[in-house]
């Protein structure tokens, strides 16, 4: 019976210990965007065309 009180404190132990990872990743920024990066190669030609565009025009 002993056993299953340590492996009970130690699951709840280890569950804490990564809900406080998560929180801090949360507060750090890990997760704020994760779709525009992915994406962010695709629209780089776009972005240096228009600026050679925006560039001639002037």
């Amino acid at each position: 019976m002993s056993v299953i009180y340590l492996l009970l404190t130690l699951s709840i132990l280890v569950a804490l210990i990564f809900f406080i990872a998560f929180i801090y990743s949360v507060k750090k920024g890990q997760y704020d965007d994760s779709y525009t990066p992915s994406v962010r190669m695709l629209f780089d030609d776009e972005l240096i065309i228009k600026k050679q565009e925006k560039s001639t025009l002037d």
